[in-house]
């Protein structure tokens, strides 16, 4: 394992009932990196990150967190240790604030004047949460909720942060916000592993990526690499 390596997966293998939703799914993620883990629907991809955070049990393979083992941990002990993710779909508590689902995302830490500065930076990231901060979380668009997702995932002040196809049935304007803000994210010095169907976009911002089919990781390397690899986008870029 790299020195700088926070999170390695070796060998993941994931089944619902019968079927082998993940096959021996291998990849790192390095301190600093944003790396995106693109792949069709149905590719394994959301499995393959519900595995690593603890949220589906694993069939075999091994998984390590800062050189630790985490495999059979409970999500909650993983985000108390810097792993955290934004889950497909969102999530965010309907009936709290826009305040209230940002304190949620820090019930791991007990650091009051941590938390407040955090809500501050969440606020300097996504200014519009800021404008509405009193504002229900189930009455805002999905775009907005997006951003709040990825706010309260910011509270638990990752090592590495987990996101789940954050652009998933977003308007096209709202998409270009949300990777802007992957973007700045990355910039700020957080880790990212990103999971999205828009190979494009993803591989733009990305490191390094991973290409996942049926289950299997097909290729990897360099995203530029790979955003210019024809087989690549033969199968995900429609061209």
């Amino acid at each position: 394992m790299a020195a700088n390596t926070l999170l390695e997966v070796s060998g993941l293998k994931v089944a619902y009932g019968g079927i082998q939703a993940v096959k021996g799914v291998s990849f790192e993620v390095r301190e600093g990196e944003l790396v995106s883990l693109i792949g069709a629907n149905g590719a394994g991809k959301t499995t393959t990150l519900k595995a690593i955070t603890g949220i589906q049990p694993v069939a075999a393979g091994d998984l390590r967190f800062m050189g630790r083992p985490i495999k059979g941990q409970g999500a909650w002990d993983l985000v108390r240790q810097g792993l955290a993710m934004v889950p497909e779909g969102r999530g965010v508590f309907t009936r709290m604030t826009i305040i209230e689902n940002l304190q949620m995302g820090a019930f791991v830490r007990n650091d009051k004047a941590g938390i407040e500065a955090d809500i501050d930076k969440v606020f300097a990231i996504f200014p519009r949460l800021k404008e509405r901060a009193q504002q229900l979380a189930g009455t805002m668009s999905g775009g907005e909720q997006q951003m709040l997702a990825m706010g309260r995932g910011l509270m638990a002040n990752p090592k590495v942060l987990l996101l789940d196809e954050p652009s998933m049935g977003l308007s096209p304007i709202m998409v270009d916000k949300i990777f802007e803000v992957v973007d700045d994210i990355h910039r700020r010095g957080t880790t990212v592993l990103l999971v999205e169907q828009n190979a494009s976009r993803a591989l733009a911002l990305a490191d390094r990526g991973y290409v996942m089919d049926s289950g299997e990781v097909t290729m990897s390397g360099a995203a530029k690499e790979l955003l210019a690899d024809p087989r690549v986008r033969a199968a995900y870029l429609g061209e």
